[in-house]
């Protein structure tokens, strides 16, 4: 499916905050009335660089509408990139902490709020991204334990097993605590560092077949509860008796 991108800066009580918004070029030519879902995607701590480009590209190349917002609006001008070096990344890490929660809260809902007004949105939204994106893709303050148990929708947690920044204890307790808080929820975890999903090679961690295997898991997701609207949890249904 072809797609078309383009820009919107929309005010934030900190500034104009940029959006990168992908969608089906067919909404603007041959099926200018169509209902689609609408994808949120946040960024890692670079901003919006070209391996978060072209993620957004491919989700959008699946009939959704994908809007990505600029993490640091309030430090950057409209359009920077941080690098994937040292500079970059140190700048990249400061930001994410001199940032105010509440702010990751307000980015988070004007993103949400312009795909539901969009007029091609059916309405449906979903969520996702990459690093910090990934964090702010499940619940979007800091204390994401604690806040667990008011997400109502359907979550994926994708980690990679050697990702030092998220720890094997770190993991489990993520895990245990979305059980107590009885989240719908999926949990994949493989052989990789950490941003194996980005496919630049600077820092050698990119992993081509699974980041194939994420994506999959993200399609279903979004095309299950997004496009079709049914649920998946199975505890939800049937009499609990196991069959083998």
């Amino acid at each position: 499916m072809i797609i078309s991108e383009s820009v919107v800066d929309i005010p934030t009580s900190s500034g104009p905050m940029r959006l990168h918004v992908f969608a089906p070029t067919v909404i603007t030519t041959t099926h200018k009335t169509a209902k689609l879902c609408g994808v949120a995607v946040f960024t890692e701590i670079y901003q919006v660089t070209g391996p978060v480009e072209r993620f957004c590209r491919q989700i959008a190349g699946n009939g959704y509408i994908v809007a990505c917002p600029e993490s640091y609006h309030e430090f950057e001008v409209p359009g920077t990139v941080l690098a994937y070096d040292v500079e970059g990344t140190d700048r990249g890490n400061r930001y994410k902490i001199e940032k105010e929660l509440r702010a990751y809260d307000e980015d988070a809902t004007l993103t949400l709020d312009f795909l539901a007004a969009h007029p091609n949105c059916n309405g449906r939204l979903g969520a996702t991204g990459m690093c910090l994106g990934g964090h702010l893709g499940k619940n979007k303050s800091d204390d994401s334990l604690v806040r667990s148990k008011e997400i109502r929708g359907e979550t994926v947690m994708i980690f990679g097993k050697f990702d030092n920044h998220v720890p094997a204890a770190g993991r489990q307790l993520i895990y245990k605590t979305l059980l107590e808080n009885k989240v719908d929820f999926g949990w994949v975890e493989l052989p990789a560092q950490h941003a194996f999903i980005r496919d630049e090679l600077s820092k050698g961690r990119y992993d081509p077949p699974l980041t194939k295997i994420c994506f999959e898991v993200l399609l279903e997701v979004f095309q299950r509860r997004l496009v079709l609207g049914l649920g998946g949890s199975g505890d939800a249904v049937g009499s609990g008796a196991v069959v083998c």
